[in-house]
Order: C-alpha cells, then structure tokens, then sequence
C-alpha cells in the first residue's frame, strides 16, 4: 500500500511514517500543509493517506474535498488533535474512511491504518 502523511508537525509526519514503515506501508511522500499535499498526491498517487485537519495554507477539510474530486478511491485516515463531534461528521461526509485522535499510540496508528485498508488487501 502507497502512503502519503500530511501533517504540518515534521514530529508527527515521523512517527506516522515509522509505524506505517514498520507494518510494511511504503511511504512515498509527505506534506506539511494541504497545498503541498495536493500538489504531491497528483504526482504520487498514493492509495492510503493520513491527513491532519489543522495546517496552515489549506486545513484538512478543504484539502479532503480537493483529493476526493482527484481520485475518490483513496482512504484517507484523519489524525487530529480536533476532535469535536462536528469535524469528524464533516470529514467522513466528505470521503475520509476513518479518525484518529492525537495523542496516539503506536499500536492505536496501526490498527487504525489496518481497518481502513483491511478489504483492499
């Protein structure tokens, strides 16, 4: 499975993509902000992505509406410190497959990621 990991904390793109690494996603980009993230997914066309809702330039939901007009079969999981009721509803309604909260385990990651792919495998 192709992963992209866009986050605007180069901390939590590190984490995302050493967990992902060790259960054996390839990593093939990463993006601080939702510009860059759509700019890369055109190029890389990842089938899995990890999505922050918080970033400068484009927030999550914006860039969500963006990749699902782009290509509507990728999963995208959102990771996010944002955890009201209303973001979640709002993401999910426009295409993103699952949500984690910030804080997460390494464990809580690879789990999340698994159910989200676990019938294109």
């Amino acid at each position: 499975m192709r992963v992209m990991v866009v986050d605007d904390s180069e901390i939590i793109r590190m984490k995302v993509s050493e967990v992902l690494s060790s259960e054996n996603f390839e990593i093939v980009g990463s993006a601080k902000n939702g510009l860059e993230a759509i700019e890369q997914f055109k190029l890389l066309k990842p089938t899995v992505m990890t999505l922050d809702i918080t970033m400068p330039m484009m927030d999550g939901i914006e860039t969500i509406r963006k990749i699902m007009a782009i290509d509507a079969d990728v999963r995208i999981l959102v990771v996010s410190a944002l955890a009201d009721k209303a973001t979640l509803l709002k993401a999910m309604s426009l295409g993103a497959y699952g949500f984690l909260c910030k804080p997460f385990t390494d464990n809580s990651l690879a789990e999340a990621i698994e159910e989200l792919v676990e019938d294109l495998v």
